[in-house]
């Protein structure tokens, strides 16, 4: 499957777990379409690995954290007065709310190459 909106980022701690993190920012138009290719992941990721989501010191080959924010950011219209020598700021419209997610998932070695075989990671 190839994502359009996860990014991953690839690390590995000195025990040899692999961390794949991601974060995506998408427009109310695009909220469903990121949420589904999160969601193809995580399924991906418990119909490949079932019943070994969880910490490796109680057994688990992977485990995730996914979090959400939903921002609304106010463009700022920014002058500079010489005669003052201040910054005047005058907010405008604001945007449309942006929901942005992260998620992390990490793992032995075994899941990490079938998760960069399955999504074609580098």
């Amino acid at each position: 499957m190839t994502l359009h909106f996860l990014d991953f980022d690839y690390s590995e701690d000195d025990e040899g777990t692999g961390t794949f993190d991601a974060m995506a920012s998408a427009a109310p138009s695009q909220v469903a379409a990121l949420h589904a290719e999160v969601a193809a992941v995580l399924t991906w990721a418990h119909a490949c690995f079932p019943d070994a989501c969880g910490p490796s010191e109680d057994g688990g080959l992977w485990q995730c954290d996914l979090q959400g924010l939903q921002e609304i950011t106010t463009p700022m219209a920014m002058d500079f007065d010489a005669a003052t020598g201040r910054i005047v700021a005058t907010p405008g419209t604001p945007a449309p709310p942006r929901s942005t997610v992260t998620l992390s998932l990490s793992g032995h070695a075994q899941f990490c190459a079938a998760l960069r075989s399955a999504f074609d990671l580098a």
